[in-house]
């Protein structure tokens, strides 16, 4: 049986990435070489690396405001070390609870010399930050009403949730009404990104904490 190949790198990748594309190769080959041993990616995801996981994640990068911004379970590093490789304007605080996860994380920082972003070990309910956070992201973590409790309580009055989702992203919003008001979450909505770049466009329910 052969290997899976590596997907080869998408045109429209220097258009998302720009002047960081060389970064985002190098961490792009680094997680196709160590993902699937280190248990962050599965066996049949080196042939869409870069649409499915890459490119999704680095075109959430515009949504960022300059600030420092938390990656919950941020794992192999999607979308958290994309988005510091895209955003070198924008601080990043990656939360992650397990150890080899988070050496992962520690070594693409070094690796890549991002020096916009730190790794905590941590689960996202423990975590206590000096300062709250200005804006919180996840990706495939959970859904939206049970996403809410880890996030928000991360995030300063005015915070911004910017939560990666599905195709349902919609219906989980209308399924979180009670969480959104517990966590004083307002302006739910959902933004797709990527449309007329890729077919593997990316979601994000994005909402203000207030209070």
């Amino acid at each position: 049986m052969t290997e899976p190949l590596l997907e080869q790198e998408p045109a429209f990748a220097a258009d998302v990435l720009g002047d960081r594309l060389d970064v985002a190769r190098q961490f792009t080959q680094n997680l196709a070489q160590h993902g699937e041993e280190l248990g962050l990616i599965g066996p049949l995801e080196l042939p869409r690396l870069w649409t499915r996981h890459v490119l999704n994640s680095a075109l959430v990068a515009p949504l960022l405001r300059p600030g420092l911004v938390g990656d919950v379970g941020s794992g192999a590093g999607l979308p958290g070390i994309v988005l510091g490789i895209a955003r070198p304007d924008v601080q990043f605080v990656l939360i992650e609870p397990m150890e080899r996860r988070v050496a992962w994380l520690n070594d693409q920082v070094d690796q890549l010399e991002l020096s916009n972003v730190t790794v905590l070990r941590a689960r996202a309910e423990d975590v206590d930050l000096e300062t709250p956070l200005d804006q919180v992201t996840a990706r495939a973590v959970s859904a939206f009403r049970k996403l809410l409790p880890l996030t928000a309580p991360l995030l300063r009055d005015g915070g911004e949730l910017v939560l990666m989702k599905g195709a349902n992203a919609e219906a989980e919003i209308a399924a979180a009404q009670k969480e959104m008001r517990k966590y004083k979450v307002t302006d739910a909505r959902v933004e797709v990104l990527g449309e007329g770049l890729t077919e593997d466009v990316t979601r994000v329910i994005l909402g203000t904490v207030r209070g």
